[in-house]
């Protein structure tokens, strides 16, 4: 620890920290637009300055390193005034289209500029254009509105490990894109879009889907069933001011219906039926000794950087096809036969945390066999979901709760925790175990897999002996474990990937919130798992909508007919 002073006050910090950490645990708040910690620490906006007596110049919080002896100003007439120029001199090369803008209202620029009590800009500069790039199926970039931040170039490269982003040019002609000035859908995006949460402008979003779905709602003969991931119930409610976490089940299932969507079904049943697949198609590598590892496909993120990556592993992937799929798939065969629904006039929605499901739902390797028809026809965020609450007029915190329909809004607390790092490995375990052994489980709970963590090691004794499996979110560590068993320096029998850091609550399309607030994600996590243990099934194998569906329609899992609706397999995919 070192003492130094900070706004007049004598305070011991840690050695090695930066002034903005040490003003951060001291509750000063100091204003950023490139940090993030551990991750993009350059001092580049200059929106951190502070001033260091015994130094001429102003200086940047997030760079400078506590020492013994400081005396340090965070707040002036001068810093105020620096502040004010560098945020106006940003504002001068920025479009001014505040109120048309995906991230009115929901952008760190502007809220800066609120703060700083900025209402004229005497500068006027001239502005830099580049051509809006709109080629990704899931993601939209829109250079003229970037700061230069990169936030965006920091995540890809050093948490996602992916590079699809970086800075292109020179000068007062720099671009934050895909190299060589190729377009996103050119180079080896995964879609994941870490890139959207972090942006502090609209110069990088998801491509909205609402005019599309807006579009079919109102279409005579149209049958739109809606159907909602795991996480967006613990999320959603953070877009009209409640606390991250909070199970809101029962108010988006009500909006939806109020949005005017025929059916509103839950991909948790789906999940239940991914597991009875999965942990089958693990029984049966157990049993024939492999291929080892055994790795899960429910993230087509992870699986798009598979491809892109680590072709090799394809084989390893399970050929399930993911929660969404599978929902998609059931409604328009195994729905619209029991309910004597036209196939052709039914068209799926699903509601994603996900960017990258976007991209899935337009895999040709996920169709619906009979008729070559798409899983699933649009997918929304849930963050195009408010968007849609709002834009109805809808008093979201004020509906009464509602019900999934039936058959297919029935499911486990293992579908659930599917929205969680962890949650699949979890609900598999739980099935397998239960169905390899003939005997009950007493404690449904795995606390080894659960966690934030991004890589976490566990073994667990079947009768076939010692499994060891291994739980990974973000593709970075992903890529790690995957080069530790390339080299034969490590081995295990199952791994289950989720491709965003913390899993599907922490996913690209779901709320914005603080970069800083490292309590949002666990508060999500806990909302899961607090929801899961009020269930009164907790086993993907125990719902009788699964043995229903299987009893009517898929036969036994991994038999022909739940092969032919329910598996796919990948290809290795390279850069245009």
């Amino acid at each position: 620890m070192v003492k130094m002073v900070m706004d007049g006050r004598e305070v011991e910090v840690e050695e090695g920290s930066t002034l903005l950490e040490a003003a951060r645990k001291l509750e000063i708040d100091i204003p950023t637009l490139c940090y993030l910690e551990d991750i993009n620490e350059l001092g580049s906006c200059r929106m951190c300055l502070v001033e260091v007596e015994g130094m001429k110049n102003l200086q940047t919080s997030c760079t400078f390193p506590v020492k013994e002896g400081l005396k340090v100003t965070t707040n002036n007439d001068r810093i105020r005034e620096a502040r004010r120029t560098v945020l106006q001199l940003l504002l001068s090369a920025h479009p001014q289209e505040c109120l048309t803008c995906i991230r009115n209202r929901d952008c760190e620029l502007q809220r800066l500029a609120r703060e700083l009590n900025i209402t004229c800009n005497p500068y006027e500069g001239e502005r830099p254009h580049h051509e809006k790039d709109i080629s990704d199926e899931a993601i939209v970039r829109e250079p003229d509105k970037c700061i230069h931040c990169r936030r965006c170039t920091a995540v890809c490269q050093k948490v996602q490990t992916v590079g699809a982003l970086g800075p292109v040019g020179r000068g007062f002609e720099v671009e934050i894109g895909p190299w060589g000035g190729k377009n996103l859908s050119e180079v080896a995006c995964i879609d994941c879009g870490q890139c959207t949460k972090v942006c502090p402008t609209a110069a990088i979003h998801e491509k909205e889907n609402t005019e599309a779905v807006w579009e079919v709602l109102k279409k005579e003969g149209k049958h739109v069933v809606a159907m909602t991931a795991p996480s967006i119930r613990v999320a959603l409610g953070e877009e009209f001011g409640l606390e991250p976490g909070t199970v809101m089940t029962g108010k988006m299932v009500a909006a939806l219906r109020k949005l005017r969507f025929d059916r509103v079904f839950d991909v948790d049943t789906a999940a239940d039926i991914t597991i009875m697949e999965e942990g089958h198609e693990f029984l049966d590598k157990l049993k024939k000794g492999g291929p080892f590892p055994h790795i899960t496909s429910c993230s087509p993120g992870w699986v798009k950087f598979c491809e892109y990556f680590y072709p090799e592993f394809l084989p390893n992937l399970s050929t399930v096809k993911s929660p969404q799929a599978i929902m998609g798939t059931l409604i328009k065969t195994y729905y619209t036969a029991k309910e004597e629904i036209e196939p052709e006039s039914v068209v799926v929605v699903s509601i994603m945390p996900c960017t990258a499901k976007k991209f899935e739902n337009l895999r040709p390797e996920l169709v619906v066999p009979d008729g070559d028809r798409r899983n699933v026809d649009i997918t929304i965020t849930t963050r195009e979901l408010a968007r849609m609450i709002r834009e109805a007029g809808i008093n979201f915190t004020k509906l009464e709760d509602s019900p999934f329909d039936e058959p297919l809004g029935v499911s486990t607390g293992a579908g659930l925790i599917f929205g969680a790092t962890g949650g699949v490995s979890e609900a598999a375990l739980r099935s397998i175990y239960e169905l390899s052994t003939g005997q009950e489980l007493e404690k449904v709970e795995f606390a080894e897999v659960r966690g934030e963590d991004g890589v976490k090691v566990a073994e667990v004794e079947l009768p076939q002996g010692k499994v060891k499996l291994a739980v990974v979110s973000g593709t970075g560590n992903a890529r790690t474990l995957l080069n530790k068993i390339k080299a034969g320096e490590a081995f295990y029998h199952f791994i289950e990937v989720m491709g965003c850091p913390g899993g599907c609550v922490a996913g690209g399309g779901q709320p914005l919130y603080d970069p800083y607030d490292k309590d949002v994600v666990k508060k999500r996590i806990a909302g899961l798992y607090t929801a899961e243990e009020r269930m009164a099934l907790r086993k993907s194998h125990q719902n009788p909508v699964v043995k229903q569906v299987y009893q009517e329609f898929l036969g036994e899992p991994l038999g022909n007919r739940a092969h032919r609706y329910l598996h796919t397999r990948y290809q290795p995919r390279a850069a245009k």
